[in-house]
């Protein structure tokens, strides 16, 4: 009987597991788990609710998703995409919703029904499990075998697949070096800007449904909701921002300024046309009262003062340098950042196994007959909103129908 090893009980060690065993049923497929529980990321993530994918069916839109690995898994696409895997919990009896913003969470809103759908499927297949099973090293032997070596005891594998996630370092993955494999330093993907020294933090709760943000230098831009934190600044757009911009704002050493475009891509033309005719039909009504752009009203109130315009003010008062000054604050307003927040058991690297060592058609390593990888432990990440899971689940389900199909 062959041996399957899925090192990893996560989103694509689970995933791999169950491809790996519909494909070889004949096969011993069993899970190596370091820690006491499997999936617990699944567990957190969406808030406990698991965004398991996103309503995006043009793969040559959905790669645009992802700051590093975009080319390489539009191959992956091409074979298990977010319709496969909408379909793939169809058929085993789990409802899916999409959401206003096109994420698609379980109908239950719990991510237990992922679990739940994933130990069920293990348990009707025969998949083992050996948890607190740490894998410290893999030794190729000469019978075209691996030896897992592990702290108790060390186990014989015919093919593995490697899932381990996202490393804060690479000090997990040294072991691959021996095979020549390319180790990409990991550095944070995705986190919330910190503004220790800005007053916008007093807003914390406020949320913006559609800004524009950009890191003051640079060419990072994104668009989207934000949020203001106790911290200082989060939602959607600020977290693509960190996405996209993983390695130059490490480089930075999370010290940079960003910019905030409050009106969404709204430009001065147009803000200024709204003033002036704001103006011309409530002269004498008090500016702190009457906000034409839509903002919340403590924003607007945080946004004048800013602007050194007294809330009592009225519209006829805003002329020249200071509806000028208002037109920047709306359009142009900076922050100072000054560190970052993660997302604890959600973190997200950038970084892991150089992408050009891997055959995404298998995900079989280009150095290592019958090695696979999967999931995030791959120099891939994508931004908020399912994409890394559905990037799990897409190269956990190849490399498990290719396991024992290999070919180097």
């Amino acid at each position: 009987m062959k041996k399957i090893a899925i090192i990893g009980g996560g989103a694509a060690g689970f995933f791999a597991a169950l491809s790996a065993k519909e494909h070889f049923p004949s096969a011993d497929v069993t899970i190596y788990e370091k820690s006491a529980k499997v999936l617990s990321k699944v567990k957190v993530s969406g808030g406990g609710r698991c965004n398991v994918t996103h309503a995006c069916f043009d793969n040559k839109k959905l790669i645009t998703y992802y700051p590093r690995g975009a080319n390489y898994l539009r191959k992956s696409f091409e074979q298990f995409n977010t319709r496969s895997t909408i379909e793939w919990f169809k058929k085993r009896g789990v409802e899916l919703e999409t959401l206003s913003d096109n994420c698609i969470f379980p109908k239950s809103n719990s991510s237990q029904t992922i679990i739940d759908c994933f130990l069920s499927e293990a348990r009707r297949l025969g998949i083992k499990q050996k948890l607190q099973t740490p894998i410290n090293d893999i030794i190729q032997l000469e019978d075209d075998t691996f030896e897992l070596v592990s702290t108790a005891e060390n186990f014989k594998a015919n093919a593995i697949i490697y899932t381990t996630g996202g490393q804060p370092k690479n000090n997990s993955l040294q072991w691959l070096t021996k095979f020549n494999h390319t180790l990409v330093e990991p550095v944070p993907s995705l986190f919330t800007f910190n503004m220790p020294n800005e007053s916008i933090r007093t807003l914390m709760g406020i949320v913006v449904e559609e800004t524009t943000t950009k890191v003051e230098g640079t060419k990072l831009e994104a668009t989207g909701p934000l949020l203001i934190t106790h911290w200082g600044m989060s939602g959607p757009s600020i977290l693509k921002l960190s996405a996209f911009g993983a390695r130059l704002l490490s480089e930075k050493n999370y010290d940079f300024y960003v910019l905030v475009n409050w009106l969404h891509k709204q430009k001065e033309p147009e803000t200024k046309h709204i003033l002036e005719s704001t103006i011309q039909q409530h002269s004498d009504k008090k500016i702190g009262n009457l906000n034409p752009f839509g903002i919340s009203t403590r924003l607007w109130h945080f946004l004048l003062e800013k602007s050194d315009i007294s809330i009592d003010s009225k519209w006829k008062e805003l002329q020249g340098k200071k509806a000028n000054k208002l037109i920047n604050t709306l359009l142009n307003d900076r922050y100072h950042v000054s560190g970052k927040t993660t997302f604890k058991e959600e973190f997200v690297t950038a970084g892991g196994i150089g992408l050009s060592d891997i055959d995404f058609n298998t995900m079989q390593s280009r150095k290592v007959k019958r090695l696979f990888f999967a999931g995030e432990v791959l120099d891939v990440d994508g931004v908020t909103g399912g994409f890394n899971f559905q990037a799990a689940w897409s190269t956990g389900w190849i490399a498990g129908k290719n396991v024992l199909s290999y070919r180097l």
